[in-house]
């Protein structure tokens, strides 16, 4: 465990996390921010077979949390003026007879239709299968270290049906992220990573956090992740820290900390990084799933109010990132498991989940005040 001097204080925190970890988790690290000042702990080991725990800043893949930094890096550009917030996509992207109502809003906010380039989800209980890296088993074990382009991603997903047209319903998709990242490669002339870099990541100061492109590399010190198949018969279990991320490109490629989240979503929601309308736009939810433009607005349960956030996993790695509206109570994390094609751990995962943000947000030992904000 990562000793802080709060420590003493707030051990049904270390309780839930150490629950957590015999639950199956590999390894968790958690970082609490509120009046209390700052809490730090960690459960579990920092790889299989090992004793060594958590580093309690180590680097984790952070999945779909990449999303919020994308869409805060279009906002920036639409308060740049560079792009328009309800302007046609296929206006900067022509080359890829998207369908002219869909806008830049749609795809932050996942009202576009498109399909999911890594697999489609429909109502009737079908699945639709998407890239060859998103197949279950050895055969994504053999492909983690292809490198996927983000054009071909795109190319595959609309030589599928559309969900449904535009802005008419919602639907979760990681291909409106790819185009979100070509659009702004489009309009800078700049890679993605070089945008981040320039209005994101510089100026918050966040050096733990990187997008790495194709590189397979997760800098030191990290928690290592883990996939399990079957082959002949038996259970194999993989390490797969090292993994070229293309596959999940702008969907959730992203590597970060605790901290630098933790300082990445108070900046944010503190409305230093955008004008507050913009900022009120992010924060808007769509009524059916509750999803803003990168975020997640949801109720903490209790009486905690409402909760900004948006969590993420990623073949092996996880992370949660939680704020209040106004950016002065967080909560975030990495987590790290053996992840395998039942996705048998997103039910821990979930009920883990609520019952931190429960605790931390909604009226827990941690308190409830300044967890109310805008709804």
């Amino acid at each position: 465990m990562s000793i802080t001097p709060t420590d003493r204080d707030r051990p049904e925190l270390q309780e839930i996390i150490e629950e957590m970890a015999e639950s199956g988790f590999t390894g968790v690290t958690m970082r609490v921010h509120d009046e209390r000042g700052e809490w730090v702990g960690s459960a579990g080991v920092r790889e299989l077979g090992g004793t060594a725990q958590p580093p309690a800043d180590g680097h984790v893949r952070i999945g779909s949390n990449t999303k919020t930094f994308t869409a805060t890096v279009v906002l920036r550009l639409v308060a740049e003026g560079l792009i328009a917030l309800d302007a046609p996509v296929a206006d900067h992207l022509p080359g890829f007879a998207l369908d002219p109502a869909i806008t830049v809003r749609m795809l932050l906010q996942h009202t576009s239709g498109v399909f999911n380039f890594t697999g489609e989800y429909y109502d009737d209980g079908t699945y639709a299968p998407g890239i060859p890296a998103t197949t279950a088993g050895q055969e994504w074990v053999d492909d983690r270290f292809k490198t996927y382009r983000p054009e071909e991603l795109v190319r595959l997903a609309l030589s599928k049906p559309a969900r449904f047209e535009p802005g008419t319903d919602w639907s979760y998709s990681n291909t409106n992220y790819v185009l979100a990242r070509l659009l702004v490669e489009r309009v800078t002339g700049n890679s993605l990573a070089e945008e981040m870099r320039r209005l994101i990541l510089e100026p918050l100061g966040l050096s733990g956090t990187i997008l790495p492109e194709t590189g397979p590399e997760i800098p030191e010190p990290h928690t290592h992740a883990y996939y399990r198949y079957e082959e002949d018969g038996r259970q194999k279990t993989v390490d797969v820290t090292r993994q070229n991320p293309s596959w999940i490109s702008t969907g959730g490629d992203m590597i970060s900390t605790t901290r630098d989240l933790h300082t990445f979503i108070s900046a944010l929601l503190g409305g230093k990084l955008l004008p507050a309308p913009l900022l009120g736009e992010m924060c808007s939810p769509h009524p059916k799933a509750g999803y803003g433009l990168g975020v997640f607005v949801q109720e903490a349960g209790g009486d905690g109010g409402t909760v900004i956030t948006h969590n993420g996993g990623m073949a092996g790695h996880a992370a949660l990132m939680y704020s209040t509206p106004d950016g002065s109570r967080t909560l975030t994390a990495a987590l790290n498991y053996v992840d395998d094609a039942e996705l048998s751990m997103a039910e821990p995962f979930q009920k883990a989940t609520q019952r931190l943000v429960t605790e931390v947000f909604g009226g827990g030992r941690a308190g409830s005040d300044g967890a109310r904000g805008q709804e």
